[in-house]
């Protein structure tokens, strides 16, 4: 099976990961450790920022 594009950029879930802090996690051992919960975070807080800019 194929993996879809990717519709969030590598920059934007990096500045997330950052921000929740499991950037260290994504150097290190890559974007596959990130916990589930971790993930969901980054998807929940890009959707809040989507929906802040498309209100501007």
């Amino acid at each position: 099976m194929s993996r879809r594009r990717s519709l969030m950029s590598e920059s934007l879930k990096a500045e997330i990961a950052k921000e929740l802090g499991v950037y260290d996690t994504v150097v290190t051992e890559g974007w596959g450790s990130v916990t589930s919960r971790d993930c969901g975070n980054i998807v929940k807080k890009a959707i809040e920022m989507a929906e802040r800019s498309l209100r501007q």
